[in-house]
Parts: structure tokens; C-alpha cells; sequence
């Protein structure tokens, strides 16, 4: 089975309020232990977190050689004030006090930092993403800071210019990358970074009411275009499903991703090898020296 690259232990797929507030006053390890055993049940030793501000992710690193998984985690997420992270994260005003938040994140155990660059997906405005995004020379310069104090960035980012910017600096992934046209699947394919699509944060939407599936449809369409465009360019490419987020369940979520996968690009062993080298780009590179 192929690793998760994307997760957060803090979120349960149901309801994000009533999951962080379980940890709002104590960290409760019955619920890392739930996700933990999940994901042996089904033969996943690989575990990346796009941690959260409580200590689950970072406690979950405690606790995840327990049930023999490889966990991975920035601690919590790094973000403007003012801008899309808060639920993930801690803010910084200027970039001195993005510096003081990777020392921070250092300083806990962080494996690598995880930075918000843009907002989310529109659903009401297909191509938009919500918020602004940080200008290019700010991720430029939080991308230098991050290298320069040895991590490997992941990075929260949609959007044309969103993606274009977080490559431009260096970043060593891109999560999520919705919205990107063909020049920017091209930049990605020639940049040293690895994509984690997280298809089912979308797909899993459908038919659940909370959005026209007209327009998740939409979404998938041009997502599935990029995927294969991504494909056939050689960009690096690793399976991540967003577990935590809604409908998407720890365990299941990564399964479900393989199966978009398959469905998109069929079962071929040069898919696996694929998905399988982009994962291992992601265990090899985003790992505490």
C-alpha cells in the first residue's frame, strides 16, 4: 500500500469544530490512537501530517511508532495574519516573526515547514480561490528562510498564480495545486518540487449536498486534465487524500485516492512506479537532517 502525504490527525472527516475542539483544552490521544490503528489496518507505514495549532500532529509523532508508521509533521502550519491558515496553524505579522516560527516549529521537532500561500477553492467562482494570495517575493523570501535553517517546505497552495509563485521560490511541494492551467503544469513538471493533488477532497463531495455537483464536477474535470497532463510531462507526483477534511476519513481517504488514481489514469505498473518514485522523493526530502 502506498504511503499518505497529506493528512491531518487533528480532523476526523466529519466535522472539523467538534474534532478540534476535542483538543482544545487537552490533547486526546483516544482519537490519534483511532486514526493511528486505521492506518496499520490497512498496511500504511508512511504518514505525512499538515499539522495543526493544539499538539495533536506533534503528540501523534510520539505516538505513531506504536503501530510501525513513519510520521511526518510541521508541528503546525505557518501562515499571514490576515490570510487562510488559522485552522492548521500559527500567523506571523513580517517575515522576522515568519523566522521566529520556524525556530519555533525547530524547536518542537518539526520535520519540515509547511507554509499557506493561498486560500481555497471557490466553489461558487470556478477558477478563483478565496482570499489573496501572499505576494511572489514574500513566499520567495519565507521558501529561503525555511531552506536556509535546513527544512524542506510544503506548501497550501491554488491557483495559477498561486503555484507559479510557490515554484518560482523553491517550495519542495505543492498541496493541492487546484486551478493551475498548462503553462503552470509545465512549470511544475521542470521544477524540482512534487505535487500532492489531493483529488478526493473534491471528489468526495459529490452527492453530498453541501455544494451543486455541477460544479464539483467542473472542478474534477479540469483536475483529471492536469493529473494526466502532469502525467505525461513527468512532473513528480505523490498520493495524498487531505484525511481530516470533509468526507474524507483516515485510512479510507488514501484508498480512495488510489481509486480516482486508477480511474483516472488507468492500472498500469508505470503509474505505480510513478506514484511510487514521488513518494519516496517526499520521504527522502522531507525529513529532519
Amino acid at each position: 500500500m502506498f504511503g499518505e502525504c497529506h493528512a491531518h490527525m487533528i480532523m476526523d472527516g466529519v466535522n472539523y469544530r467538534q474534532a478540534v475542539g476535542l483538543h482544545a483544552e487537552q490533547v486526546q490521544e483516544e482519537m490519534i490512537h483511532c486514526h493511528l490503528q486505521k492506518y496499520q489496518d490497512i498496511g500504511v507505514d508512511f504518514v505525512r501530517d499538515g499539522g495543526d495549532s493544539y499538539g495533536v500532529s506533534k503528540r501523534t509523532k510520539e505516538l505513531a511508532a506504536q503501530y510501525a508508521v513513519d510520521y511526518r509533521t510541521p508541528v503546525f502550519a505557518i501562515h499571514k495574519e490576515g490570510h487562510y491558515g488559522s485552522i492548521v496553524g500559527k500567523s506571523f505579522k513580517n517575515l522576522k516573526e515568519f523566522h521566529e516560527r520556524v525556530l519555533e516549529a525547530k524547536e518542537e521537532g518539526a520535520d519540515f515547514i509547511k507554509i499557506m500561500t493561498t486560500g481555497l477553492m471557490d466553489f461558487a467562482n470556478h477558477g478563483e480561490v478565496t482570499g489573496m494570495p501572499l505576494e511572489e517575493q514574500t513566499v520567495k523570501e519565507m521558501v529561503h528562510i525555511a531552506h536556509e535553517e535546513g527544512f524542506a517546505v510544503m506548501s497550501h497552495t491554488n491557483g495559477v498564480y498561486g503555484v507559479q509563485a510557490a515554484l518560482k521560490a523553491g517550495v519542495d511541494s505543492v498541496e493541492h495545486g487546484n486551478f493551475m492551467d498548462q503553462e503552470t503544469v509545465q512549470m511544475l513538471a521542470e521544477s524540482d518540487a512534487v505535487w500532492v493533488p489531493t483529488l478526493v477532497t473534491v471528489r468526495n463531495l459529490l452527492g453530498c449536498g453541501r455544494f451543486e455537483d455541477s460544479v464539483i464536477q467542473s472542478i474534477m474535470i479540469q483536475g483529471e486534465r492536469n493529473l494526466r497532463l502532469a502525467y505525461k510531462l513527468g512532473a513528480k507526483v505523490a498520493l495524498g487524500s487531505d484525511a481530516g477534511a470533509y468526507q474524507v476519513y483516515h485510512g479510507k481517504g488514501i484508498q480512495d485516492e488510489l481509486a480516482a488514481f486508477r480511474q483516472i489514469l488507468g492500472d498500469g505498473e508505470d503509474v505505480y512506479s510513478w506514484l511510487k518514485a514521488g513518494e519516496d522523493f517526499i520521504k527522502k526530502r522531507f525529513q529532519r537532517v
